[in-house]
């Protein structure tokens, strides 16, 4: 495998380096120096941490004679995902008893289903809960005992929380643990049929119902190429879960091995300064991880997530240094929505493996990244073989299916999957890998429009009948806690199939599993912040071409009144997270009130 980098990611490293040279050095020295010593705890520290133990294993915890693992789960059983977590740690437990060491669940976080709360007013905390993941998980790990921790979260805002709480801790080393994808149900394409009819009338609810429980009908996560797989794929690339294993099934007997091999990879870089946390996710993890979300055509959410991430590991990058990125990766993957496949079919054509190896063979991925598992990326990445009974791995081969995984040499498109696009609105993020090229450019009079539910009304009264491009303003995290507006996908994909040139222009969010018709999202500065589509009017011409990145308005906004500023709902549990609407930060800078200046 290749050990050189693409000269154009080298120097995008350099400069992520250098800008980051303070904020990288003041997380560094802020980390416990040192290794944990749980002889320096008191002795009623202590008896309270072995109060549940027996007395032989009192006497371990307590005189630090082997590893004690703490683990944080985000489990719940309204999460499919993570319904397979009610039984990790026994599991955890037997494995690392097997090794010598111990465990405890350090504490629990919260996760809730986005696929629940669509459209809701739930929604409206879904990006605010990733940064309560992150609190929650340094409650869990502040009782300082561990030498190590099991981090067990899967989806959207949960495994990006759980990440930035646990860089807090950096002083140790870290592993996540995922549970696989559901089995294929209804094809993601037959699923987006009946949302498109039921949108037009032309499907019963009962229909969309059974279609639903067909495509969403067991634990596991959603088969989609969303969030919550974008997720699994970049912890892959990072080295923090085992780099091939991500879509494992949950009733794959290699899933149940790959549990005990994290707990074995832990327990041994209990011992190795060099896996801590802090020291293992550098520059150089963090563009592994983003190459990989580009070549893969991902969530556009990690254009706000892995900003964060960056920032509790000290570095600084915001959209232009992903353009970068993006604009030297190929595009190798097809899973919807980028494609008609889904992740089941990406594994059983080589998965992240097959991936992570093709791209460290063209040099957009540094292979001698370090992983967890205490050796480098091309020497760790391997092909899970999911009928054996113990760990056991094959090197990656070529692709057994070229319709949805291809070699660097012959990409579905030169360059990734996410689009930077700014001009005199501001600045945004489109993800064009799920949009067909005729697609890529709309220029035509807008309609304005604070509230989703408002596009569906004027849908459903038959206004839209001419080129249009949707702006919906108001939907950032200042307005109200920067919701995805996933309901929205259905009907503008009618539109589109109508042959109607559509687009949408918002400082909201989609979801991962949008696609298809043209969007520019997460605009900044939003409507709320003062930005310039608080000043657009129903009439203006928008302009929006992925092609060449442009997000742009005829219309002079320059005398115009901002919109009056929708009223802000408070029940719901709205009420409560006044106060982070009012200090987050921006997308481009994490959307999060962890990291503000």
């Amino acid at each position: 495998m290749a050990t050189t980098l693409h000269p154009t990611l080298l120097k995008l490293r350099e400069r992520i380096e250098k800008r980051s040279a303070a904020t990288r050095a003041a997380y560094l020295s802020n980390l416990p120096q040192g290794p944990q010593n749980r002889t320096a705890v008191g002795c009623a520290n202590l008896a309270h941490t072995t109060a549940i133990f027996p007395s032989p294993t009192k006497r371990v915890i307590s005189l630090h004679k082997s590893p004690h693992l703490g683990i944080v789960t985000a489990y719940n059983d309204m999460l499919s995902a993570h319904q397979p977590f009610a039984l990790y740690p026994e599991l955890i437990a037997k494995h690392a008893h097997a090794l010598g060491a111990t465990t405890q669940v350090a504490g629990g976080t919260p996760a809730m289903c986005d696929g629940v709360t669509q459209g809701r007013e739930g929604m409206e905390l879904s990006l605010f809960s990733r940064d309560v993941i992150a609190l929650s998980a340094c409650v869990g790990l502040s009782h300082d005992v561990f030498d190590g921790a099991i981090l067990l979260g899967v989806c959207d805002k949960i495994a990006p929380g759980l990440l930035i709480g646990a860089l807090g801790f950096g002083h140790l080393p870290f592993v996540f643990i995922p549970a696989g994808p559901m089995e294929t149900g209804l094809s993601n394409s037959e699923k987006a049929k009946t949302r498109q009819l039921a949108a037009q009338g032309k499907a019963s609810r009962e229909t969309l119902l059974q279609s639903e429980e067909k495509a969403y009908h067991s634990p596991g996560t959603c088969t989609f190429y969303g969030t919550a797989n974008s997720n699994q794929l970049m912890l892959d690339f990072m080295g923090l879960q085992f780099p091939g294993g991500a879509f494992e099934l949950p009733s794959s007997p290699q899933r149940q091995a790959l549990i005990a091999e994290s707990v074995r990879a832990l327990e041994s870089a209990t011992r190795n300064p060099a896996l801590q946390l802090g020291t293992l996710v550098d520059s150089r993890c963090l563009m592994n991880a983003l190459v990989g979300l580009m070549a893969s055509g991902g969530s556009t959410n990690h254009t706000i997530h892995w900003v964060s991430v960056a920032r509790a590991a000290g570095y600084l990058i915001d959209w232009t240094d992903l353009e970068v990125i993006s604009s030297v990766t190929p595009l190798l993957t097809r899973v919807y929505p980028n494609g008609t496949e889904d992740v089941n079919a990406f594994q059983a054509a080589g998965g992240t493996a097959g991936l992570l190896a093709t791209l460290i063979d063209g040099g957009f991925v540094d292979g001698e990244a370090p992983t967890v598992w205490g050796t480098s990326m091309a020497n760790t990445v391997a092909e899970v073989l999911p009928t054996a009974e113990a760990f056991s791995t094959r090197p990656p081969g070529p692709s057994r299916n070229l319709e949805v995984l291809r070699p660097y040499t012959d990409p579905f498109q030169p360059d990734g999957g996410i689009r930077l696009m700014q001009g005199n609105l501001g600045r945004g993020v489109c993800k064009i890998s799920a949009v067909k090229k005729e697609h890529r450019f709309v220029e035509a009079p807008c309609r304005v429009f604070t509230d989703q539910h408002q596009v569906i009304d004027a849908f459903e009264r038959g206004e839209f009948t001419q080129a249009l491009v949707v702006v919906l303003a108001h939907q950032g995290p200042r307005a109200n806690g920067m919701p995805e507006l996933h309901k929205l996908t259905p009907i503008l994909g009618v539109l589109q199939d109508r042959g109607l040139p559509v687009a949408l222009v918002t400082d909201g969010r989609m979801s991962g599993a949008s696609g298809k018709v043209l969007s520019a999202i997460h605009v900044c500065p939003e409507a709320k912040a003062d930005g310039p589509i608080a000043r657009l009017r129903d009439g203006d011409v928008v302009r929006v071409d992925a092609h060449e990145g442009v997000l742009h308005t005829t219309a002079d906004l320059s005398q115009r009144e901002p919109m009056p500023t929708p009223a802000q709902a408070v029940s719901h549990g709205r009420g409560y997270f006044q106060v982070w609407r009012n200090t987050v930060s921006s997308a481009e800078e994490g959307a999060s009130n962890l990291f503000t200046d």
